[in-house]
């Protein structure tokens, strides 16, 4: 029987913060508003488990589609398929570019 591979299953890199940045997480990237439409990263934040995506849509570009109590709904592509995710907003960063 091959053994069980659970949601953080070759994830001490992305699971990791540097040692200037551990301690407590800035208001700023908490309180941060996004509307419909707006362009996010997803950037999974160590500290907060609450509302944490999948490792593998670390690092991807989504598309806000609206709010679901204190997460935001992200449409995320992956190959030819849209993914809706419940993330929240500490696991977002705005998009630039």
């Amino acid at each position: 029987m091959p053994h069980s591979r659970g949601p953080f299953y070759k994830s001490r890199g992305v699971m990791r913060k540097k040692p200037r940045q551990r301690g407590k997480l800035g208001l700023s990237r908490i309180l941060r508003q996004y509307k419909p439409g707006d362009r996010v990263v997803i950037k999974i934040e160590p500290s907060v488990h609450k509302g944490m995506p999948h490792r593998r849509y670390h690092g991807r570009v989504g598309v806000v589609a609206g709010r679901r109590g204190l997460a935001y709904m992200v449409n995320v592509k992956i190959g030819g398929k849209q993914k809706l995710l419940y993330v929240r907003p500490e696991h977002l960063v705005p998009h630039m570019g």
